[in-house]
Parts: C-alpha cells; sequence; structure tokens
C-alpha cells in the first residue's frame, strides 16, 4: 500500500495535469460552446476531488484525510466564495474563464453594442431637439407666400384655379388659360398637346435654347414630350413664343412676363401662379382666371 506522502503526491501532479487540461479546453471555447466546456470543467474537477478524497478516505480515514491533505481544496458549498488556491482559482486568472459567481447573483456582461446604440439614440434625440428648436425660430415662408399671392390676386383681378400637383402643373395651367382665351378646347389642347408644343419649339429652335441646357438636347427634348418632368423659364420663352402670347406669372406678389418676342405686337395675355413653399412636391402652378 502507497504511503500518505505518495498518494499526496501523486494528487497534486494529477490536479496539475486537470488544470492544464481545463485551461487548454477553455482556450479553444467559443462564445456558442464556452457554456458547455465550463460545465464539462466543473465535472472533471468535481469528479477528480471525489476520486482523491475516497482514496485518502481509504488510506487514513476520511477525519484525518481531511487534515492531512492541504494541498487539496475543501469542496465549496453552494453560496461560498471561490477557494485561493486549486484549480477553480488558477483559471480565475485565464483569459476564457468565465467571471466568478457573488452569491446566488451572476455579474452581467459589459454590452458595448447596446451602449454605442444607446449613445447614437441619445444623440439623435439631441440632434432632433435642435432642429425643433432652429425651425421655431425660422419665418413661415409658406404663410408669407400665400399672403403675398392673395395681395397680388386682388391686385390684378384674379382668382385662383388649382390645378393637381402632378409633375405637369405647368402645361395643364397653360391648357387651362388657352380654354379660356378661346385659343383651344379640353380635349386638343391637354397638358399632353402643350407638352409636345414646347418640346418641339425647343427642338426646332436649338441656338436660343442649347447654351442654356445641361444635358443633350435630344434628351431634353425627349422629357419634356413624354415624362412628368416639370417645367421652367426655358418652357415658358418656348411656350410663350409657341403660341404667340405673353405669359405673366404671379411669383412671391411679384409679376414676371414670358413675351413672344418684340416685333409680336398685340398679343393675348395668359395668367400663371407660381409657389415655391406652398404644395408639398415641391414647386407648383396654377392657372388664374379673371375675377368675377
Amino acid at each position: 500500500m502507497s504511503t500518505l506522502e505518495g498518494v499526496q503526491a501523486r494528487h497534486r501532479k494529477e490536479l496539475k495535469d486537470l488544470q492544464a487540461r481545463i485551461t487548454q479546453k477553455k482556450k479553444q471555447a467559443t462564445k456558442k460552446t464556452r457554456k458547455g466546456v465550463n460545465d464539462e470543467c466543473a465535472d472533471l474537477e468535481r469528479a477528480l476531488r471525489e476520486k482523491q478524497e475516497a482514496e485518502l478516505a481509504a488510506l487514513d480515514g476520511a477525519a484525518s484525510s481531511a487534515s492531512a491533505t492541504p494541498d487539496i481544496p475543501a469542496a465549496e458549498s453552494e453560496h461560498d466564495e471561490p477557494a485561493g488556491d486549486g484549480v477553480a482559482s488558477e483559471l480565475q486568472d485565464s483569459a476564457v474563464a468565465e467571471p466568478a459567481p457573488s452569491g446566488d447573483a451572476q455579474r452581467p456582461r459589459r454590452n458595448r453594442q447596446k451602449e454605442r446604440l444607446a449613445r447614437r439614440a441619445a444623440e439623435l434625440e439631441a440632434e432632433a431637439l435642435k432642429a425643433e428648436a432652429e425651425a421655431a425660430t425660422l419665418p413661415d415662408w409658406k404663410r408669407r407666400e400665400r399672403s403675398a399671392m392673395v395681395r397680388a390676386f386682388r391686385e390684378h383681378g384674379v382668382e385662383e384655379k388649382e390645378i393637381r400637383p402632378d409633375g405637369h402643373c405647368l402645361y395643364s395651367s397653360v391648357a387651362d388659360q388657352l380654354v379660356q382665351l378661346g385659343m383651344g378646347d379640353e380635349e386638343t389642347e391637354g397638358y399632353k398637346a402643350v407638352r409636345r408644343r414646347a418640346a418641339r419649339w425647343i427642338e426646332s429652335h436649338r441656338e436660343d435654347f442649347e447654351p442654356f441646357l445641361e444635358e443633350p438636347l435630344g434628351m431634353y427634348v425627349h422629357k419634356i414630350e413624354n415624362t412628368a418632368e416639370w417645367g421652367g423659364h426655358l418652357e415658358l420663352m418656348a411656350l410663350a413664343r409657341s403660341y404667340n402670347v405673353e405669359i405673366c406669372v404671379l411669383q412671391d406678389g411679384r409679376l414676371d412676363k414670358f413675351g413672344p418676342g418684340e416685333a409680336a405686337g398685340e398679343v393675348e395675355k395668359i395668367w400663371l401662379a407660381y409657389y415655391h413653399h406652398g404644395y408639398g412636391l415641391g414647386e407648383h402652378y396654377n392657372s388664374l382666371r379673371k375675377a368675377p
């Protein structure tokens, strides 16, 4: 039978070997397998303690083995603090070891991603509050524009005919004005016909318009005739010359005119209202008819 010193020396070697195995297992663990590896290591440590305690008990009796084996830590109770030596103590220092329990509670892990998201949400909220504060100090451009337009309507004796804000509003407004002047009817002078008229005029007078374009003239003309591309100054000039009329545009209380040319003589006038702030989709034209 082995002596007590021999058994204790073998037990120390077994503990050392187990420490190396557990350290290796935990280093190879991933986030998904870490919990299973920790449980497995705890089972290995518990099995070795029970085996060594049984050997010592069989050698000298349970009472003498407890006092004669200082190198083997006593089994921990459910609520004890971890022992200062032994396998559990040494594994706490490894890079992959789990946080040590404190009583019944487990220390929560720090979630850095959640912290970053919380900081970003706080920054966005602060920016939104700042934007609201700045917006409160800005003038109400929509209300100012509307007030100026109403005064201009009274001054020129016109009233507004609402046109649908669909991208064709300039051409639909011109078509409505032509009908009022008896220069067309709703069937023959709808917005499609007005678009086609503007496209043909620009295409046939390219020297007057091409210097102001940022894209090939053919592509520009195609957009006018076949898409819902908004119209602007170039299209107003083309329509005034094509229909031989003067287009009067009320904008923010002022009057802009687009004529057919100096040699045109006395011509009919059509009236449009242009809004920059009044409609959600952006720029918009309405037709203006004579007030009763």
